[in-house]
């Protein structure tokens, strides 16, 4: 028979280790609440890639990939436009090259992860270990440290935070996306998505990669360049990469409204 102390004693354990588990669940997955755009553009601009209200920033996750990276560097080069990518660094690793001919065309590589795993099961150490080497390869193939995180599915968990701090990365994630990722994206609602959300200072983000995407969805975001590019210079906009955008700097001036002529 367990004695009324040892009894109380069991419960009280219980009762501490729910609370450290209530902690750690909280500490992992509270932070992940910065992926709502609104409460993520009023509470931290910064992390919602919020800069200099006469440019925009354009970036794309989930490269290189030797098939479709190309066509967008040299849709970009025709558009005179340099752009931040966020890449894996699973698949940087297998072309090297590739992320090297990004930074030898003025563009900026960032840190998206090693892979592209679900956020949802705490694993703060292989967290930390994976954004630290992603991280490296970026600075070896790039020749400089990179500056900027973002996380798969833009899930910042605490552990993903504490990685991309011990790492000396920034977390960023986004202001306008183009939900080019879907099965049915096309050029037209591409455009037409990033419209709805862009204004001067914002942060699109596309895709250069359908590895973790819609089979060929890709087409989608490659063809609305040239229109959304139009739009942005249209109203005086300046597109370019994030190391050019100020983020988190405050700016004077009025935020123009970037989306297709006369939308």
């Amino acid at each position: 028979m367990v004695s009324a102390p040892a009894a109380g004693a069991r419960r009280a354990a219980a009762r501490r280790a729910g609370a450290v588990a209530a902690a750690l669940a909280g500490w992992h997955v509270l932070p992940a609440a910065t992926w709502l755009p609104g409460l993520r553009g009023a509470l931290w601009p910064a992390l919602d890639g919020r800069g200099d209200p006469g440019r925009v920033a354009l970036t794309f996750d989930d490269g290189p990939d030797p098939a479709t990276t190309p066509l967008f560097l040299r849709a970009l080069e025709r558009l005179s436009v340099r752009a931040t990518f966020f890449v894996l660094g699973e698949r940087l690793e297998r072309a090297p090259g590739l992320g090297r001919l990004i930074v030898a065309e003025g563009h900026e590589l960032a840190v998206h992860g090693w892979g592209h795993d679900p956020p949802w099961v705490p694993r703060p150490v292989r967290d930390v270990r994976e954004v630290a080497r992603a991280a490296a390869l970026v600075a070896d193939v790039a020749g400089r440290g990179p500056l900027w995180y973002r996380p798969p599915y833009g899930v910042l968990t605490g552990g993903r935070w504490a990685a991309a701090r011990a790492a000396g990365l920034r977390p960023v994630l986004w202001s306008a996306w183009g939900r080019d990722w879907t099965a049915d994206a096309s050029p037209a609602s591409v455009r037409a998505e990033v419209a709805r959300g862009v204004r001067g200072g914002a942060t699109v983000l596309l895709h250069d990669s359908d590895a973790v995407c819609a089979p060929g969805s890709w087409r989608a975001a490659l063809g609305a360049l040239p229109g959304l590019v139009a739009d942005c210079r249209a109203r005086g906009l300046v597109v370019g990469r994030l190391a050019d955008h100020g983020v988190g700097t405050p700016r004077g001036g009025r935020a123009g409204a970037c989306g297709p002529a006369g939308g």
